[in-house]
Formats: C-alpha cells, sequence, structure tokens
C-alpha cells in the first residue's frame, strides 16, 4: 500500500465561505475553521507517508476581494506561521503546522504580501531549510500563469539559447523547482477546475473532487481520495 501512496499532494480546500454562509456565520469564520483543518490535515498526510504537501492558500485573484477580507487571510497566515515557528523552537510534540522535520515553503509573489508576513516567511524557510522528512508548501499570492511567465522570464534573462530550453530546464526556473510533479490533486467544494494551479506542473496529475466543503473536510475523507488514487493506472500520455 505504501506504493500507492501519493510522494506529491496537491490540496486546493475550497468552500470555506460558502460554509460559513449557509451556517450564518461571518466569512472570517469560515476561514479560521479552515485555517484549522489544514493544520489537521498536516498531520494526517504525514501520518500517512506522503513526502510533499503543497496547499493552495491565497491566489493572485484573491487580491480581488474586499479590504477587509484580504488583511483578514494576510494576518491568519501570518498568525498561522508565527505560531509554527514558536512551536518549533519550544520543539512542542503536539506542534500541528510544522515540526522538527518539516519544511516549509511559500511559493508565490512574496513581494505583494505586508511586511511583517515576508519577515516571517523569510524566518521559517531558513529556519527550516535543512529538514527534508515532510516539505510543505504554501502558495500565497500564487497563479500558474504568474508561475509560467515569471519562469520564461528568467530564463530569457539567463539569455539561454532556445535549442537549450528542455522541460527539465523549464521546471529548474519554476516555484516548485527540485520537487517531483504531483502525483494527485484533491479539491473541496465540488468545483472541478484547477482554478489557475500548477498549470504546468499538473500535466499527468491525478484529480481527485470531493462535495464537502473543506471545513467539513475529514481523515477519512482523506482516506477514500487515496483508496480512489490506488485504484488508477497512471499512464503519463502513454
Amino acid at each position: 500500500m505504501k506504493k500507492q501512496i501519493p510522494y506529491h499532494l496537491v490540496l486546493l480546500p475550497d468552500g470555506n465561505r460558502r460554509w460559513a454562509r449557509e451556517r450564518n456565520l461571518s466569512i472570517f469564520q469560515g476561514h479560521w475553521e479552515g485555517y484549522q483543518n489544514l493544520k489537521r490535515f498536516c498531520k494526517w498526510s504525514q501520518k500517512r507517508g506522503i513526502k510533499v504537501l503543497t496547499a493552495f492558500g491565497f491566489s493572485t485573484e484573491n487580491w480581488r476581494r474586499s479590504k477587509q477580507e484580504v488583511n483578514y487571510l494576510m494576518e491568519l497566515l501570518e498568525k498561522g506561521l508565527s505560531e509554527g515557528l514558536e512551536e518549533y523552537h519550544q520543539k512542542k510534540r503536539e506542534a500541528q503546522l510544522f515540526s522538527n522535520k518539516v519544511k516549509v515553503r511559500i511559493i508565490g509573489q512574496k513581494e505583494r504580501l505586508p511586511c511583517s508576513l515576508q519577515k516571517i516567511i523569510e524566518k521559517v524557510e531558513n529556519l527550516t531549510e535543512s529538514n527534508q522528512e515532510y516539505i510543505l508548501n504554501l502558495a500565497i499570492s500564487y497563479s500558474g500563469r504568474w508561475d509560467i511567465l515569471q519562469a520564461t522570464q528568467k530564463i530569457v534573462e539567463k539569455k539561454i539559447p532556445a535549442k537549450k530550453i528542455t522541460e527539465t530546464v523549464f521546471d529548474s526556473y519554476l516555484s516548485t523547482a527540485n520537487l517531483p510533479a504531483p502525483d494527485l490533486i484533491i479539491r473541496t467544494s465540488d468545483e472541478k477546475r484547477l482554478s489557475n494551479f500548477l498549470l504546468w506542473q499538473s500535466a499527468y496529475s491525478e484529480l481527485y473532487f470531493s462535495k464537502k466543503y473543506w471545513p467539513d473536510f475529514t481523515e477519512k475523507d482523506l482516506d477514500l481520495a487515496l483508496k480512489e488514487y490506488a485504484r488508477r493506472q497512471r499512464r503519463f500520455g502513454e
């Protein structure tokens, strides 16, 4: 069964706002519950032997939301990383977001983020850089088109001859450089699209869609997704 566990799992945790509205709660409460569930999901995936988790936290399109919601999400991201940093220093066994075995990477347009969040990101990435047992990628101010565009711009700046630009070379300029392509992508809330996420990287990824809103997604739901993944035959276009 170990061989049938995806090495690199991608998560699109969708539905926080709809979950909140259906319960007559504020959308902020929905995002808070979603954040709590992400911490649990990290533990579940580690326990099952998944080595890389990439989670969509905030897209470039999300900047168009209300200023109040954007500010709350930025504060929530900063709070989560700050708490994880504190638990990391204290070496708490119950640390939920990341532990002493977890490498944390933030992918996306970091320069657009609040300065205080950028500083926390730098601290977390530097502190966990040498950890290799589990890699947690948080996509913040990220989009697949942006990733392809920025990789292309870097290649042009390097003046690499056209004939030397292979898929391997292109991969090395993406924000996910040095990581294997995603094996399985899980999206919640019954939305069946990638929404501009990891467009290049997901060419041969298996897709799994859950009808549940993200705050309601459970450990059992993860097992159902992994069971479905184990049944599939991956041909990679052959």
